[in-house]
């Protein structure tokens, strides 16, 4: 398929014929079928013959000459910018092309967020992960603050801070929004500290109220879960790779990260276990159920496209890698329940871990089975599940008193 392309475009010549070679090798390898290699190859090829002509060579390609021959080029169909990244990748990693260097952000809000991570990552010694979620906050309510002209600290009122809030809070869940306040209130004692307030407005940041065990957990009955399954179509390859991934999540109560994170090595067939990538760094064993068994088995051997990485579940679109995070099993899920017409207020991954425990909890099992099964290493992290359970709490429930005294 290479030759047969370079021998229609002979006018490609010297590095860039040795270049497209390797890179075409690496689309074959991500899962890339011919047609999809070869248009990306015909726009390559269109660059570089625009480039030879321009006197530059395989070293001289960047964003900005990509730019320049998209623009010049566009009513032909050369693509668009974005289709030249992977080949810029491809070069960058074998160091041919030197890396991009961002354009420095010299606006008075990259200096105070960059004065904040640094303070974030030196003297709180925060993850980061837990720096980024800092900062999104931090940055959405400093652009809001400033719309209407340059932000000055020293004229930030507790009113800011809590209007901002109340606009934003209802469309959070309240976890999340006692995150936003958390970061506020380390993102205004770090401005006090430095001087950029004259008071200390972290005291003015509100709380957000979230008792633990006020809501019922969201969940499917038995039936339900039995429906959702048998709605996947089992005669196509992304039917087989769902329902295993479906089987993880209902039969085994497994989060949607740590499905995500399966590594092939984590399946121990003889022995019939699975090593599960928990929270926190834990790795937990989990006896493996004849039918996930039988799924994983069906979708590794007739499903699973051959490629590098050791993740169990794959894209099924080139390239062919582990998915990018937990947000594609919350899509695979939500088109489940569409297929299997249920209607859930929750319609995430976590809903089948749920709908598990209560399953588990009406059968009789005891509030410590069902936390070793969802790996639970705080007891009262289970308590949730109790009220699920109404027809025993009927039974202690008292009588509503029916008279009519004083």
């Amino acid at each position: 398929m290479l030759e047969e392309f370079l021998q229609t475009n002979k006018r490609i010549q010297g590095p860039w014929v040795r270049y497209l070679r390797i890179f075409a090798t690496s689309l074959k390898d991500d899962g890339y079928v011919d047609a999809s290699v070869k248009a990306k190859l015909w726009w390559l090829a269109g660059l570089g013959r625009w480039m030879e002509r321009k006197g530059l060579t395989v070293a001289n390609v960047n964003e900005h000459e990509v730019e320049i021959y998209v623009s010049r080029h566009r009513q032909v169909g050369r693509g668009d910018p974005k289709t030249f990244e992977p080949f810029l990748d491809h070069l960058r990693k074998r160091g041919v092309v030197s890396s991009r260097k961002p354009a420095r952000d010299r606006s008075p809000l990259a200096d105070i967020l960059g004065r904040y991570e640094r303070h974030l990552r030196s003297e709180r010694g925060l993850v980061s992960v837990t720096i980024l979620n800092y900062q999104s906050f931090v940055r959405k309510f400093l652009v809001e603050h400033s719309r209407e002209g340059p932000f000055l600290f020293r004229k930030m009122k507790p009113s800011d801070i809590s209007d901002f809030i109340l606009r934003h809070d209802p469309s959070m869940s309240a976890r999340r929004a006692q995150l936003m306040t958390t970061a506020f209130r380390s993102f205004f004692r770090f401005l006090f500290q430095r001087g950029e307030l004259p008071t200390d407005l972290a005291a003015s940041v509100p709380t957000v109220a979230d008792w633990r065990l006020s809501t019922v957990p969201k969940y499917l009955t038995s039936e339900e879960v039995e429906r959702l399954l048998r709605a996947c179509n089992r005669r196509t390859a992304t039917g087989r790779r769902d329902y295993a991934i479906l089987l993880l999540l209902t039969r085994l109560g497994l989060r949607a990260g740590e499905v995500v994170a399966l590594l092939l090595d984590d399946i121990n067939w003889r022995a019939g276990e699975i090593i599960i990538r928990g929270k926190g760094l834990f790795h937990d064993r989990m006896p493996l159920p004849p039918d996930v068994g039988d799924a994983l088995t069906s979708y590794l051997r007739r499903d699973r496209p051959i490629c590098p990485t050791r993740r169990v579940f794959i894209r099924r679109k080139a390239a062919h890698r582990g998915f990018a995070g937990s947000a594609a099993l919350t899509t695979i899920v939500r088109r489940a329940l569409d297929r299997a017409d249920l209607h859930p207020m929750l319609k995430g991954a976590h809903l089948l871990r749920h709908s598990l425990a209560t399953c588990m909890l009406r059968s009789g099992a005891t509030m410590g089975e069902i936390g070793e099964v969802l790996r639970h290493r705080i007891p009262n992290t289970t308590e949730i599940y109790a009220k699920v359970d109404f027809d025993r709490l009927r039974s202690v429930a008292h009588p509503w008193p029916m008279g009519g005294g004083q």
